[in-house]
């Protein structure tokens, strides 16, 4: 019987899961990524562990077919990650390369949003639809665009750069270089930010007394979760998310055309209070027609998502 392994490889976290045809994980380990290692001593160290992870399993490690790995940054082929922003393992990082000689098996690396996109196609909130956005929603944002099945990559793997899209040019600066991106309004820093932005003016409502007038310890679930119970000033920031947010979508479903859009990451816990924000929006932003029949859905795979995200890179 063959097993595959998915591989979700974070700037502190890799979640390592062995699962079989169907993509049920029959087990997982979690280890620290310790970047700074190297990326030879950081995959040694993940191939280590899913070896010791197979044997708990009694699975040999002869039945292992394929390893799928998800990693932040544009990848290339399914192999090169064009921009390893979250380590210090240079651009044009020859992921499946190295994998390969340290594991000696076949490896696919693809984006964690896309692959994240993947995983909800085959396992998920996006069974049955073959043309699909999800949209991951966390210290950052970024879609995962499926057309006729297949992932968009684009010719250097930056397809789906959903949070760079400008949305105001004379808003704040963004990290990739670009100013007024739709990352920083529509993400958890974003959020946040503009929540800080707004107490600073205002201290005279739940969302300050909830966080004790610091505003360091100021979260997006703080805001979200005040705005579900009816707080007028949290449910303006919300209001304000969501504009920015169907702004951003109307100009993707005007692309893409895709039957279901899916939120995931943990921005979109926030369920209906974001949903229905979004919805109410984005007539000004898309076209009637990609909006009459456009399903919405929230991602179910959660803290799986990214070991069976990896993995749907190669169980197909």
């Amino acid at each position: 019987m063959p097993y595959f392994v998915g591989i979700d490889i974070g700037g502190t976290n890799v979640e390592i899961g062995i699962l079989n045809e169907s993509g049920e994980i029959l087990g997982k380990k979690s280890i620290k990524t310790n970047s700074k290692n190297g990326a030879e001593t950081t995959f040694n160290r993940i191939w280590d562990t899913t070896k010791e992870l197979a044997k708990e399993l009694n699975i040999a490690e002869n039945d292992i077919e394929a390893i799928g790995m998800g990693i932040p940054g544009p990848v290339v082929n399914n192999s090169v990650v064009k921009i390893a922003a979250n380590f210090s393992w240079g651009n044009n990082f020859p992921a499946k390369e190295l994998m390969e000689k340290v594991s000696g098996k076949p490896v696919k690396v693809g984006n964690d949003v896309k692959v994240i996109a993947l995983g909800e196609m085959l396992f998920g909130a996006g069974k049955g639809y073959k043309n699909s956005i999800n949209i991951a929603i966390g210290t950052g944002i970024a879609a995962g665009i499926i057309i006729n099945g297949t992932i968009l990559d684009g010719a250097d793997g930056a397809a789906g750069e959903f949070g760079h899209i400008v949305v105001n040019e004379d808003g704040y600066k963004c990290g990739c270089g670009l100013t007024g991106c739709l990352e920083t309004y529509c993400s958890a820093t974003g959020i946040v930010r503009e929540g800080v932005r707004r107490l600073k003016e205002n201290q005279d409502n739940a969302l300050y007394r909830r966080i004790n007038g610091n505003l360091d310890n100021l979260e997006a679930r703080d805001i979200f979760e005040l705005a579900k119970e009816g707080d007028p000033f949290s449910m303006s920031i919300v209001d304000f998310f969501c504009q920015y947010l169907a702004k951003g979508l109307g100009t993707l479903l005007n692309i893409v055309n895709p039957e279901l859009v899916i939120f995931s990451g943990g921005v979109s816990k926030a369920g209906n209070t974001l949903l229905d924000g979004v919805k109410k929006h984005l007539p000004k932003y898309a076209l009637n027609m990609t909006v009459e029949n456009l399903k919405f859905a929230f991602g179910t795979l959660e803290e799986e998502a990214g070991i069976k995200g990896a993995a749907a890179l190669i169980i197909k």
